[in-house]
Parts: C-alpha cells; sequence; structure tokens
C-alpha cells in the first residue's frame, strides 16, 4: 500500500508541475474548491448487507491547461453507515471544460476503507484487521450556476474493480 501511495503522489506532482507552468500562460488560474457529498458504495462480496450509504467532504484544486483541458487533485473523507465505517482517499484528475460551468473528468488515486466487520460477518472478533486500500478509478461531470461559485456535482468509481460507488454533492468553488 505504501508504495502504491508514493507511487500515486509522485505521479500527482509529475502532473502538477507541467499543468502550472501551463496555467500561467492562461487567463484562467486554478480552481479551489470544497464540497459536501452523499452516495452509495457497494463492496460486491455476495454478502446480505455489503453496501451502504457514505456521506462526506471532498477539496482539491484543478489547474488550466490550455482552454478546456484541466488537471487536478483532490482529497476525500467519507463516513457510512452500513458495510463501511468510513473511507479517504486522494486521487489525480483530469477532464475538458464544457460550456462555461460544466466539466467531464476521469480520476485515479488510492482509497482507504474502514470495513464495519460486525455488519458483514456477524461475531467477528474484536481487533480484527477492518482496514483495506487499493486504487481508485473513476469518472463524473460537474455543472455550475453560471456565475455563481456554487456546482454540483456526480461520479462513479471503483476500487481496485471489485466495489462501485457512486456519489453526488455540491461544491463551493474559490
Amino acid at each position: 500500500m505504501k508504495t502504491l501511495t508514493f507511487t500515486t503522489l509522485a505521479a500527482l506532482g509529475a502532473i502538477a508541475v507541467p499543468a502550472a507552468a501551463q496555467a500561467q500562460s492562461t487567463a484562467q488560474g486554478p480552481e479551489v474548491y470544497v464540497g459536501a457529498t452523499a452516495g452509495i458504495h457497494d463492496l460486491g462480496i455476495g454478502l446480505p448487507d455489503d453496501d451502504g450509504g457514505i456521506y462526506g467532504l471532498v477539496a482539491g484544486v484543478d489547474l488550466p491547461v490550455g482552454e478546456t483541458l484541466f488537471v487536478g487533485a483532490e482529497g476525500n473523507y467519507n463516513i457510512g453507515d452500513g458495510a463501511i465505517d468510513s473511507e479517504y482517499g486522494i486521487a489525480a484528475r483530469a477532464g475538458v471544460r464544457v460550456g462555461d460551468s460544466a466539466k467531464v473528468y476521469v480520476r485515479g488515486g488510492v482509497q482507504e476503507v474502514d470495513f464495519n466487520l460486525s455488519r458483514l460477518v456477524p461475531g467477528a472478533p474484536a481487533g480484527s484487521d477492518d482496514t483495506d486500500g487499493d486504487y481508485l478509478v473513476g469518472a463524473g461531470v460537474e455543472f455550475g450556476l453560471g456565475d455563481s461559485p456554487i456546482a454540483f456535482r456526480a461520479g462513479i468509481d471503483t476500487i481496485a474493480f471489485d466495489s462501485t460507488r457512486a456519489t453526488v454533492g455540491v461544491l463551493y468553488k474559490f
């Protein structure tokens, strides 16, 4: 996991440095955002109750690369009400601006998940290791409200192609 995390952070740096240099030559600067998200995370392990709601926060920055392309990085933290106690991760983003206030993007990173073992495996012994992490890949869209700093987002992700996570959210852009 440490190797995967280090590799992801190195990739984020490799993407961000050229993007920052390119951003200096465009009229539009970095776009920082924070937001609230909600969704469902299905672990896909075939057990009853192997999914549940997730509710959390997201924060990130997007850097323009030319007129319509952008790259960025974001972090997330969620709490769960089902098979997941909590989860957190980081991801790099790359995408295209559509019109004045919409974006379509793909992302990749790492996600660490703290499972609720008592819900998944009744009678699980106390102290059992109940966390696991792996790579995350996904895609999403964002729609702004004209010149307002508020935007809505929807995304779908998978962690190691084992689970499916669908979220919606509201962002505030600085």
